[in-house]
C-alpha cells in the first residue's frame, strides 16, 4: 500500500512505499518523478482560482465562487477525429490541451480486446456505455456492463477486457490534466489498446 505523507499541502509531497508495492513491480520514484508537474498544477490552482462546493437538495440559491464568476472560460469542442488513436474509433482527450483538469479515453474493443495491466498516479472511473467489461483493480475482478460505473484507486494496478459477444465501448475518466500510465508487462502494452 502507499502512504502519503503530510510534507506537502496537498498530502502528495512524497510517496512511501509499503506492502504491496513491491509485488505488483510500482516504479514510485518515477511515478513521483511524473506526478511533480501535477503537484506543481495544484500549486498554481491554488493561488489563483477558487473553490466552488456545490450541494443538492431542494433549496436553490446563487453561490458566490469569487474569481470564478468573474474570469468566464471559453467554451470549445473537440472533434473525435483530432483525438482518435490510430485507425479505429477510440479516442485519447488530454485535458491539460484544451484547458480541462480531466483525461478520459473513449474505448471501443472487440471480444477479447482490453489493455494490458497498468497503473496511474491518480484514480480512474470507467463508464460503459455499451457491452460487457472484466475488470480487474488489484486482487478484485468483476464484471460491468452498459450503464455501470466502476472505479479503480490511484497506484494500483488494473486493466479491463472485453468479455461480451459484441462490441465494448466504455470512457476511462482519468482524474488529471494529463495522462500517465505504466504498463506492467510490456507485452500487453505493445499489443493491446489503451485505456
Amino acid at each position: 500500500m502507499l502512504r502519503r505523507t503530510q510534507q506537502h499541502p496537498h498530502g502528495m509531497g512524497e510517496f512511501m512505499a509499503r506492502g504491496d508495492a513491491e509485488p505488483h513491480r510500482l516504479d514510485v520514484a518515477r511515478a513521483q518523478f511524473e506526478f511533480d508537474p501535477v503537484i506543481g498544477m495544484l500549486d498554481a490552482f491554488d493561488r489563483h482560482v477558487s473553490t466552488h462546493i456545490e450541494t443538492l437538495g431542494t433549496h436553490r440559491a446563487a453561490v458566490e465562487t469569487g474569481g470564478m464568476n468573474r474570469t468566464p472560460l471559453p467554451a470549445s469542442v473537440v472533434a473525435g477525429a483530432d483525438i482518435r488513436i490510430g485507425t479505429g474509433l477510440s479516442r485519447k482527450f488530454e485535458g491539460a490541451e484544451h484547458g480541462a483538469h480531466v483525461s478520459y479515453f473513449y474505448v471501443e474493443n472487440q471480444p477479447g480486446q482490453g489493455p494490458g495491466l497498468h497503473w496511474h498516479p491518480y484514480s480512474e472511473t470507467w463508464v460503459v456505455l455499451e457491452g460487457t467489461a472484466r475488470i480487474t483493480v488489484g486482487d478484485d475482478t468483476f464484471l460491468a456492463e452498459a450503464g455501470d460505473t466502476a472505479t479503480g484507486p490511484a497506484f494500483v494496478p488494473h486493466r479491463f477486457t472485453n468479455v461480451g459477444d459484441g462490441m465494448l465501448r466504455l470512457i476511462g475518466i482519468h482524474a488529471s490534466p494529463t495522462i500517465i500510465q505504466t504498463f506492467l508487462d510490456e507485452d500487453e502494452s505493445a499489443r493491446s489498446v489503451q485505456a
